[in-house]
């Protein structure tokens, strides 16, 4: 399989992305490529890159995300690959709003799962394409900013953009 493959320079770190015709398959952060390489050949098995090729644009909705439009990733098409119940989580991960937090909790209640909180941890922590598929937006069930793959800086920065962590260091928890 070819990807398409290209970079863009964010505010938090340079952001690597792959897609194809059916969409973004990889979002990570330069530093996490083996991370991303393990992804996509566990989902896609082997690849090659083209590089410097954006089809979907990517690089403009970064820029314009990163400039303060927090909708301008909504729509991006994403092909995950993920098992069902992982494709389950990334979907309801998308309708988190900018600016809201869920627990793990309130995320596996929403997919009729309440006892699955950490099942969902699990398919969040594989979440192949941050930022567009927002699995930043979750928290601990005591309001902890838990784990997250490009490291919890990111988090803090994301959220903070985002409108759901104040200056402080407190979550505005909106849901």
């Amino acid at each position: 399989m070819i990807f398409d493959y290209d970079e863009f320079e964010s505010p938090i770190g340079r952001i690597l992305f792959a897609t194809n015709a059916d969409g973004i398959c990889a979002l990570d952060f330069a530093g996490y490529e083996k991370r991303m390489d393990a992804l996509l050949t566990r989902r896609f098995g082997s690849y090659s890159f083209k590089r410097n090729s954006d089809p979907l644009n990517l690089k403009a909705r970064l820029r314009r995300y990163f400039d303060g439009d927090l909708q301008a990733l909504e729509g991006v098409p994403v092909n995950s690959n993920g098992s069902a119940f992982q494709e389950q989580v990334w979907k309801a991960l998308r309708t988190i709003p900018a600016g809201a937090t869920w627990t793990y909790g309130q995320l596996a209640a929403q997919l009729r799962r309440p006892t699955a909180a950490r099942a969902v941890g699990h398919a969040n922590s594989l979440n192949p394409v941050g930022i567009v598929v927002p699995c930043h937006r979750v928290i601990g069930a005591s309001s902890a900013l838990t784990g997250y793959a490009g490291g919890l800086e990111r988090k803090q920065w994301l959220l903070r953009h985002e409108g759901a962590l104040h200056e402080t260091g407190d979550l505005g928890l909106r849901a």
